[in-house]
């Protein structure tokens, strides 16, 4: 592997991290209210523990096995999106009435 190629992994993961932390401390930075802030708080913990286990899975199974985990993973993450915000939607309707 070239220095490059080893620069651009390093640069590109850093990158892909910092843009993960900004998402989530500003998801949870806007929420309105308790329950909300708690609903959130909760879903970026475990968005982000299972990303990692998708990436470790992608390191850890061999080469082609380990494309097969984008199959799950490109279904399951827009439905927990899905499903997340509405849920928070619902939460947020909850508190601004109550």
């Amino acid at each position: 592997m070239t220095s490059e190629a080893l620069l651009g992994i390093i640069l590109g993961s850093s990158l892909g991290v910092l843009g993960g932390v900004v998402g989530t401390y500003f998801s949870i930075k806007n929420t309105n209210g308790p329950r909300e802030r708690a609903f959130m708080v909760r879903f970026s913990v475990i968005s982000w523990l299972a990303v990692s286990l998708f990436i470790l899975g992608l390191l850890i199974l061999p080469r082609p096995y380990n494309w097969l985990l984008w199959i799950p993973y490109a279904v399951v993450l827009p439905m927990a999106i899905l499903r997340g915000n509405k849920k928070q939607l619902e939460i947020r309707r909850e508190e601004s009435h109550g």
